[in-house]
């Protein structure tokens, strides 16, 4: 019989003190009792795997220098960059060292080298990982435009970044990849934004060359702030609302709130546009965005038309 597994992660470096050899470890493996996450590190069976598990792993595996970052700091500071379908399978870890010295090439960890001064580095509970400015910063060069902003904005609203402090860091990314993105994308965020789709949503209407909505608008009824609106152009009277849910997915007294919310906005004359999950590429992204231009289209102008032998001041 095998020598029972460690109920709890473990390095090659703690095998002595586990009283196990590699060749244990090799068995349990072989039996399925005992998982490896990359090469020197483990989990044993029923223990959930975690980005979290995995980078505090990789942290005590790998040598001195090597730093969390990426979307791997992103998500420790829970934000989530991940794509949904990454999830199914634990993404590698996020990784970078200086200049001048070699990065990780352990399958699970994506390693690189990475310009990192003193101030771009904290420690989260025990791991080595790049600020949350600096993790917003790599992300804005790295991710999908959108995506980028979506993170962006997400580092706004839950950790205090600032488009002053961004725009002052921007120099030292002079000539890094993504570089140019990143200028275009820093002057659009806004912490008020409320979920990576609604952040999108303000990012295609940006791109359609329309103007920009106010995020979080509230309507007051009788003096009291009573519907506020994802994205709302307060004098047009027109909110787009970004509506992630299916229906089976509200409840009832949910969906008979948003009806009714929806009824007094339309009775009160404004317009609703209504942005769905699957609403961001082609056909789909065309119908809500030619919506939206239609409404704002301009349909009085205080200006009088000059016409033939108007008087002329």
């Amino acid at each position: 019989m095998p020598k029972p597994p460690p109920q709890h992660p473990f390095i090659a470096a703690d095998l002595p003190r586990l009283g196990l050899t590699h060749q244990d470890i090799d068995q349990l493996t072989g039996l399925g009792l005992v998982r490896r996450v990359f090469h020197g590190a483990y989990v044993p069976d029923g223990v959930t795997d975690t980005v979290e598990m995995r980078a505090a792993l990789a942290a005590r595996l790998l040598p001195n220098g090597h730093v969390i970052t990426g979307r791997t700091a992103a998500w420790l500071y829970g934000i989530d960059t991940y794509a949904w379908a990454e999830l199914d399978e634990s993404p590698g870890i996020d990784v970078c060292v200086l200049p001048g010295s070699e990065p990780s090439h352990r399958s699970g960890i994506d390693g690189h080298n990475r310009d990192l001064a003193p101030r771009d580095i904290t420690e989260l509970e025990g791991v080595r990982i790049t600020t949350p400015l600096r993790t917003a910063l790599d992300l804005g060069c790295l991710l999908k435009p959108r995506e980028a902003v979506a993170a962006l904005d997400a580092f706004a609203r839950s950790h205090g970044v600032t488009v002053a402090q961004l725009t002052a860091e921007l120099p030292r990314f002079k000539g890094r990849r993504g570089v140019r993105q990143l200028r275009a994308l820093v002057p659009l965020v806004d912490g008020r934004a409320e979920s990576a789709r609604e952040s999108w949503t303000r990012y295609e209407i940006h791109v359609a060359g329309l103007p920009t909505p106010e995020p979080q608008f509230w309507i007051e009824i009788n003096g009291v702030p009573t519907y506020r609106l994802d994205l709302a152009y307060p004098h047009r009277r027109i909110v787009v609302e970004y509506d992630g849910f299916d229906a089976h997915e509200r409840t009832p007294d949910q969906k008979e709130r948003d009806r009714q919310r929806r009824r007094w906005l339309r009775d009160n004359g404004w317009t609703i546009i209504i942005v769905r999950r699957g609403d961001f590429t082609g056909e789909s992204l065309d119908r809500w965005l030619g919506e939206l231009r239609d409404a704002l289209a301009p349909s009085y102008s205080p200006l009088r038309k000059l016409e033939r032998g108007a008087v002329r001041g």
